[in-house]
């Protein structure tokens, strides 16, 4: 096992020699080996919260990407039905925990962190991904690579989380704590949706969507913020001849809101 530091340090290196097309020593693709396990068992993450804003670790992105470049695919033996990958399912390698619910057909790819008493209803879940504990991906959404989903959230079936890898995003999406993503929506290029914001369905979200704040009545880009309450609607353009998508934020959580999107406790394994 390497050190934390040593994989920050020559992960770059790894990473750009793969865009040389050079190829890779056994140490190198040991390395790259090592970062996806410590993704995959939460030691690492591809962004962080310590210190109350998101740092992106660059080097654990690039790792990823040489990760999966240098890595043959390889049949999948998880499913009667044959597969080819060349990651392997998360729980090929790892047991469930005891104290998480992963419904089939869901597929994890190994090198994405599954929190306590979570529950991942058929979906998909790519490899960085970070699904802190409690929280629920629900039917037929998926969670992008690097995407960080923390405690408590709910993402609704058919919904779409954004990642880094293709094509190449800057950083990934982040659902901070508490939040409920609604059936069909789809969040994506970075956007940061701060803890307890409530985005109704069908709310398509980007860096480039324009965010009107119904009370203070000014417009925002890239970030949701706390206990907003955000649904779909349109802006009329500067000489009226057109409307553009926008998400509007239409008020801010109250009592009535959260038990309208208070997760279900007991469908939480203990």
């Amino acid at each position: 096992m390497y050190a934390i530091q040593d994989l920050a340090t020559h992960c770059p290196k790894i990473y750009k020699n793969m865009l040389n097309k050079s190829i890779p020593t056994d140490r190198e693709l040991a390395m790259l080996d090592t970062v996806i396990q410590l993704l995959d068992n939460g030691t690492i993450r591809v962004m962080s919260n310590e210190t109350g804003s998101w740092v992106l670790y660059e080097w654990v992105k690039q790792a990823i990407v040489a990760y999966i470049h240098y890595k043959q695919p390889n049949d999948l033996s998880d499913y009667k039905i044959p597969y080819r990958d060349h990651t392997p399912y998360k729980y090929s390698n790892t047991p469930i925990r005891s104290c998480t619910r992963i419904v089939p057909p869901s597929h994890i790819r190994y090198g994405a962190y599954i929190g306590q008493r979570t529950v991942i209803m058929p979906s998909f879940i790519n490899i960085g991904a970070y699904i802190d504990d409690g929280s629920m991906i629900d039917s037929f959404a998926s969670v992008g690579s690097g995407a960080q989903i923390g405690k408590n959230v709910h993402i609704a079936a058919g919904s779409g989380i954004g990642g880094v890898l293709e094509p190449m995003q800057a950083k990934p999406t982040i659902i901070e704590d508490e939040c409920f993503i609604g059936a069909r929506s789809e969040v994506s290029e970075g956007m940061i949706i701060r803890r307890g914001a409530v985005l109704a369905s069908g709310m398509h979200i980007s860096q480039s969507t324009r965010i009107y704040n119904r009370v203070t009545k000014e417009i925002s880009y890239g970030e949701i913020p706390e206990d907003a309450v955000v649904v779909p609607g349109t802006i009329p353009s500067e000489d009226g001849a057109y409307s553009l998508h926008a998400a509007i934020i239409v008020k801010f959580a109250d009592k009535n809101t959260r038990r309208k999107t208070a997760i279900n406790q007991l469908l939480r394994p203990e």
